[in-house]
């Protein structure tokens, strides 16, 4: 391994902390059940701890199985007067949702970074303002919705479960809960252990939205709680954000009851430069690509293939551009790279790393100062790697990108299907035709040109192969939480 020295930088920049005084956090975090919060059966409370610091931020309820099928009749229950007001009511209800996630948009996003350890611009200016506009498109589409199933008669399935991961709480929970909700269903979202404190302060905003009681529950816990959850009779649906094992044993669960499935799962994303691209504007992309987030996203693209003839100058340009990176505490505005989410992701992440080093690759990663407390990871660069070697195979979730190389288009287009995964792609050229054969040929759910990591609620997201089967997003996101009752 190879450890370089920063770049000395034109600008020094000050501390500019988020300020925590505002905060309206409580101490502790019932179930949120029938429209309210409420102790959980086994009594059973675990701290979430804020990944930068190790330390506690509140105490959050965790659910067992009598919360569980009481959540699930409560949801059964509330279903069918959810269904059957008019569909605009409906639409207001979101929409209240999405104009209250407005108002308390500075709270959520220091909330999303104090508990997963993401910089705080990222959730200020990424998650909370497309948390909202999921809300908001949905809100739209509650009253429209045979136009988004080719002007069939639908109805809603009935009662959901969502299971979401920790990489993007608030987002996943708006993600899943605005279209179920505007088709009519009832939900039962189950956060991640870690990040579960933005999925409450969700719940709050129902209740101020006046959302009816029993439409929406969330249940806080470990993966115990999930697989109780899928196991449950009385589901409809299930729709799960999260690792590829896991959605295989849910998919097993599910096997022959006759409930529907979404699956989004992992993800080895190709990042493919090609030599007639703006390199700045891809270094950019590249950087947006893997750094974001610290490399906790399932779409991440971790793994870079670069032409041969502008290898050398886009790794040197990747490199400069990595050794202005502000890499420490996440409430500071000036953060590009957070806290690792959890000690157990840090281990994975470096578990993978020093395999990289063993099986030959070359390591670079940033010296930079470290907080002495949390879980931190620099960002880093692997040269010469294969694609037999295990950080070109398998998910990372950190900042870590392996950089391949490729010599024809048609070499670029199979080293970037030779995965197991199938969730995005980038592509850099300035070149509009080849940018379509090539995304053409991709086995991959997103396709990027020119930019990576741009989300929007009017687009479908999803994958092939290992990365899952389904849509959410978009009118595509619609049916999966309808059935057809009679087609036109």
């Amino acid at each position: 391994m190879t450890v370089e020295p920063r770049q000395s930088t034109v600008w020094n920049y000050a501390p500019a902390p988020e300020a925590t005084d505002h905060l309206r956090l409580r101490d502790r975090y019932g179930l949120f059940i029938d429209g309210a919060f409420r102790e959980p059966a086994e009594g059973r409370h675990e701290p979430t701890i804020n990944p930068a610091t190790e330390e506690p931020i509140a105490e959050i309820a965790w659910a067992g199985p009598a919360d569980v099928a009481r959540a699930l009749e409560v949801a059964r229950s509330a279903q069918p007067r959810w269904a059957a007001l008019p569909d605009r009511e409906r639409g207001k209800y979101l929409f209240r949702i999405a104009r209250l996630i407005q108002e308390r948009a500075r709270e959520l996003a220091v909330c999303e970074t104090l508990d997963g350890g993401k910089p705080l611009r990222e959730s200020r200016d990424v998650d909370v303002p497309l948390a909202a506009a999921h809300f908001f498109h949905y809100a739209g589409w509650a009253d429209k919705l045979r136009y988004g199933v080719a002007a069939r008669e639908v109805a809603p399935l009935g009662v959901v479960a969502q299971i979401v991961p920790w990489n993007f709480p608030l987002l996943m929970a708006a993600w899943k809960l605005a279209p179920a909700l505007a088709c009519g269903n009832t939900a039962i979202l189950k956060p991640a252990e870690t990040t579960p404190l933005t999925a409450l302060l969700l719940a709050e905003i129902c209740q101020e939205a006046e959302l009816p009681p029993g439409v929406v529950a969330i249940l806080p816990g470990d993966g115990q709680v999930g697989a109780t959850l899928v196991r449950s009779p009385g589901l409809d649906k299930v729709a799960f954000t999260g690792s590829t094992a896991v959605g295989r044993d849910i998919q097993g669960a599910l096997a022959g009851r006759g409930v529907e499935l979404t699956l989004e799962l992992g993800g080895k994303s190709a990042n493919i430069v090609f030599e007639d691209a703006a390199l700045d504007q891809a270094v950019e992309g590249i950087v947006n690509g893997i750094f974001f987030n610290q490399g906790h996203v399932c779409c991440a693209g971790s793994r870079l293939l670069v032409q041969e003839s502008v290898m050398d100058e886009v790794i040197a340009k990747l490199w400069a551009r990595m050794a202005r990176l502000r890499v420490g505490d996440p409430l500071d505005k000036n953060t590009d790279v957070g806290a690792i989410n959890s000690a157990e992701q840090l281990a994975r992440i470096e578990a993978l790393v020093a395999a990289g080093e063993a099986e030959g690759a070359v390591r670079r990663s940033l010296a930079c100062d470290l907080p002495e407390h949390g879980y931190w990871f620099p960002p880093t660069l692997f040269t010469d790697v294969a694609p037999a070697h295990r950080i070109a195979v398998e998910e990372i979730f950190g900042p870590v990108v392996s950089v391949l190389s490729f010599r024809t288009q048609a070499e670029a287009i199979q080293k970037a299907n030779n995965s197991r995964y199938g969730l995005a792609a980038g592509i850099w050229t300035d070149k509009g035709a080849k940018a379509f054969e090539v995304a053409s040929a991709l086995r991959a759910g997103v396709v990027w040109q020119n930019t990576y990591n741009h989300f929007d609620p009017t687009a479908a997201f999803g994958g092939y192969k290992e990365s899952g089967f389904g849509r959410e997003g978009g009118p595509a996101g619609l049916r999966p939480y309808l059935r057809v009752v009679r087609s036109p």
